[in-house]
């Protein structure tokens, strides 16, 4: 293939500035050039953004000084399939996008989060700067000031940087259409954050409206550590794109492994045991480089090591920060500069740092626990080395020891390059419910139009002309049974039988704007002291624990609650060494269906007595014990161990599946044995198993278990379950949100999340009685089967586990993969924080000393 070049003077700018080009570079830059769209697949810090940039800035020089673009821009002319490392890629149709002459907006530059906005506005403006181009770049969030938003409102700048909700909200005016009218080029960055959440499907709504008024504009994704790209770019480009240019960046980026291996790693595994002895090491590991980001999976987790760290390397004090979601974004651009200008020993943070343009001076990255996926812990690594030609280095450090296997079993992935694939949402109706409330505010909509629209976006590429018209009459009269309430009307055909619909009233389209959004949690308070300074956020399910006076640590602070009064918790700085630590919602990933499919893998070949690698050799000990008192799960097994404490009769089962997998499996079989016989039985899982508990003995039989692991009717039994558990009650409250059933509240006058729970309970059981066909409900029963327990993992490991041989072993203790069940069972019964370690402390000392005075060996010998 010819590469179309960029204009002169702009190429000269990035040889200086940045470097040779890399192929990839230019092979972005050609197809844009020529009209083309597609997804850049590229490892962070290679230089995507200046690859998905480059081409606009081309055309802003053409369009200033047209003697250069006269001969720039070539007619489009097919082109030649090309690969910049090996994969082939696919040509699309177009010619060169929109007009580039005049004012207003041209470049449109999607972001998943707000903290990037910032820093791609400063990298967009660099070569703009350079060169002397009279575009104005801008961004346009939820945190802008509203005088920023004011101007924009008359006249968008050049190029805009957004995020998914910021672009709906452009969307709902009514003179959206003229505004959007020159923009030749859209970017989405980091796609892969987007595309399997509802904030995607929001944002390829929104690319299908821009389509539809712009038939070329260029659309480009950026994406990094992705598996299934073709169905990414598909996702992106939408159903009326026939073929879309995949092209593959710099494959050879390298990324180093290091895990931090415990003095003893025999030590019973529970959650955060580890945590204490990892202290030094981690600290020693951040001692050795200049700059460190510690990512932690959790803020809890980030808010409990800042602490440790500090206390434990005082000096580190002003060189040491926490980043996290709930700080105050002023706190957290406060951080962000001091990494960029090397201020920063260490930032202890969450997946707020996850994706980023640069910060270049990071010399290292720690991930603190299991990583629980390949890919999030390889874009994490491409934090550190964030330059081109640089390697990135990632340590690992386990906060108990099964999460040695973990790390074990990602370095497995990574030197295969197996990377997890993250499939797009279909038919999420209550997203749709929300856009066409917010087309109809900008300008209104044939419905007709509409929905050949709508089916233009991979998620509703399927969709029905019933269904279509079903979220209709939902938005115009609220459906057959809200018809009697006039707040439900919100779009409204004009004239009657026209088929063109507008927004109902100017109240309505007020509070719909305030809502946009599909990013539903728990309701949060602000924290601040009684000056009125604001620390961050938490949680009301937090707070609505804690009485005044009480202590609790957050955004690296020790503080005491004086009062809660208008969603805002007042406090105070306190003294002390104990404190509460808040939980957010959340928090709790689960493995990876590629890292547990890993994890099976290393733990066959220590059954064998294959012990590859540093973190397998350290667990060596414990899987030892775990053979000798009960098995090690086989490649062809299902490990079940059956047990009896005071607590009551336990069956333990190991598909090592992760979390989401073992949930259903967990009430898959709590709902097969109620309906066997009249009992109890309590579910605990975690990412390598699941506990059931009964004040029964359970069934020894293995037959009888393998009829109850059965596939038969397994989608008629989870069903049930659903509808006659809370898990589709507490997803109906989301989808009520967003589809606009139940309202947030104003800006700073938010509603409890008790009263939204409320709320939509009770639309729940209004549609259950006299909707039972409302496609609300259906889609909140498909997206837990889907989503929360995983159906199509659950089908496969139900097919895989009928093909199992089943090992039944009665261990006369807890096992090493039994303990950190029977803990994590403990902490969700409400025992107060200290009488839950004192107790797993205590259980985890007698075990460790029968495991002294027998010691044991990881042979392949198993009992069954």
């Amino acid at each position: 293939m010819t590469f179309v070049p960029l204009t002169e003077p702009v190429s000269e700018w990035f040889t200086r500035e940045v470097g040779q080009p890399f192929d990839f570079q230019r092979a972005v830059w050609a197809a844009q050039l020529r009209g083309e769209s597609g997804l850049l697949h590229a490892p962070t810090g290679t230089g995507k953004t200046l690859a998905a940039f480059a081409a606009c800035v081309s055309k802003a020089w053409d369009a200033e000084h047209p003697t250069y673009g006269e001969a720039h821009l070539a007619p489009k002319a097919p082109a030649t399939d090309i690969d910049t490392s090996g994969t082939s890629l696919r040509s699309t149709s177009g010619g060169v996008g929109g007009s580039i002459s005049g004012g207003g907006l041209r470049v449109l530059w999607i972001t998943p989060l707000r903290a990037l906005a910032t820093d791609t506005e400063r990298a967009l403006r660099d070569p703009l700067e350079a060169l002397g181009l009279d575009w104005r770049v801008e961004r346009r969030t939820s945190d802008v000031s509203s005088s920023i938003r004011a101007r924009q409102r008359k006249r968008l700048p050049e190029v805009l940087v957004t995020t998914p909700e910021s672009l709906s909200v452009l969307l709902s005016y009514a003179d959206a259409h003229d505004r959007f009218r020159g923009l030749h080029t859209v970017i989405v960055d980091e796609w892969h954050e987007l595309m399997s959440t509802k904030r995607g499907v929001q944002c390829e709504l929104g690319l299908a409206r821009l389509r539809q008024w712009n038939p070329s504009l260029v659309i480009w994704g950026l994406s990094a550590t992705l598996g299934n790209l073709d169905e990414a770019m598909a996702a992106l480009l939408g159903s009326s794109t026939d073929r879309g240019r995949l092209v593959h960046g710099q494959a050879d980026k390298r990324i180093e492994l290091r895990t931090l291996i415990p003095d003893d790693a025999v030590r019973f595994p529970w959650a955060g045991h580890l945590g204490v002895s990892m202290l030094k090491p981690v600290a020693d590991a951040i001692d050795s480089a200049r700059s460190t980001l510690l990512f932690t999976n959790t803020r809890s987790q980030a808010e409990i090591w800042f602490r440790q760290l500090l206390d434990h390397r005082p000096d580190w004090l002003g060189r040491c920060a926490l980043h996290h979601g709930s700080i105050d974004r002023n706190t957290r651009y406060a951080v962000e500069q001091m990494l960029r200008d090397g201020e920063m020993k260490l930032v202890v943070c969450t997946s707020s740092l996850d994706l980023g343009v640069d910060f270049s001076p990071v010399d290292q990255v720690i991930q603190l626990a299991s990583p629980k996926g390949v890919a999030r812990l390889m874009q994490r690594a491409g934090r550190s080395g964030h330059q081109p030609g640089a390697a990135s280095v990632v340590v690992g450090a386990p906060t108990h020891a099964l999460e040695l296997l973990d790390f074990a079993a990602a370095r497995w992935l990574m030197e295969r390059k197996r990377i997890e694939s993250r499939p797009p949402i279909r038919m999420a109706l209550d997203v749709l419910a929300q856009h066409l409330v917010t087309v109809a505010m900008g300008g209104g909509f044939e419905a007709e139009a509409l929905f050949g629209e709508v089916r233009g976006a991979h998620a509703f590429s399927e969709m029905t002309r019933e269904q279509f018209d079903w979220v209709l009459r939902f938005v115009e009269r609220g459906g057959d049974t809200l018809g009697a309430y006039p707040q439900f009307a919100r779009v409204v055909e004009e004239p009657a039988g026209s088929g063109r619909y507008t927004v109902a009233g100017v109240k309505i389209a007020r509070d719909h704007r305030v809502s946009i959004g599909t990013i539903t949690s728990d309701a949060t308070l602000d924290v601040r002291f009684a000056n009125g300074r604001k620390l961050g956020t938490v949680e009301e399910s937090f707070v609505g624990w804690l009485k005044p006076g009480q202590r609790f640590v957050f955004a690296g602070r020790m503080l005491e609650l004086i009062a809660v009064r208008d969603m805002t918790a007042t406090v105070r700085p306190a003294k002390g060494t104990k404190a509460t630590t808040p939980r957010w919602q959340g928090g709790r990933t689960p493995l990876s269906t590629q890292l547990s499919a890993a994890v099976r893998i290393r733990l066959a070949e220590a059954k064998q007595g294959v012990f590859d690698g540093p973190e397998m050799r350290a667990v060596a000990g414990l899987l030892g014990l775990q053979q000798a008192w009960s098995s090690l799960p086989g490649p062809d097994e299902l490990l079940v161990e059956r047990h009896k404490t005071r607590d009551g009769y336990h069956v333990f089962f190991f598909p090592l599946r992760g979390r989401s997998v073992h949930e259903g499996l967990g009430a898959l079989l709590a709902y097969r044995l109620t309906q066997s016989e009249p009992r109890t039985v309590t579910v605990t899982v975690n990412d390598y198993g699941l506990e059931l508990l009964s004040p029964e003995p359970f069934e020894s039989d293995p037959t009888v278990w393998k009829r109850l692991l059965s596939r038969d009717q397994l989608l008629e039994d989870l069903l049930v379950c659903v509808r006659s558990g809370a898990l589709a009650r507490r997803q109906f409250r989301d989808i009520a949100r967003i589809a606009g059933l139940v309202h947030p509240g104003m800006p700073g006058r938010g509603k409890a999340s008790r009263h939204l729970q409320a709320s939509s309970e009770l639309f729940f059981d209004v549609f259950t009685e006299f909707d039972p066909d409302n496609l609300l409900l259906d889609q909140a029963r498909r997206e837990v089967l889907s989503r929360q327990l995983e159906l199509s993992s659950l089908r496969d490991a139900l097919t895989a586990i009928a093909d199992h041989r089943m090992v039944v072993t009665e261990p006369d203790r807890l096992t090493p993969l039994a303990f950190p069940l029977w803990a994590e069972r403990l902490r969700q019964q409400h025992v107060s924080s200290e009488s839950w370690r004192a107790r797993v402390q205590r259980m985890a000392a007698s075990l460790e000393d029968l495991a002294g005075a027998a010691p044991a060996t990881a042979s392949p010998a198993s009992r069954g």
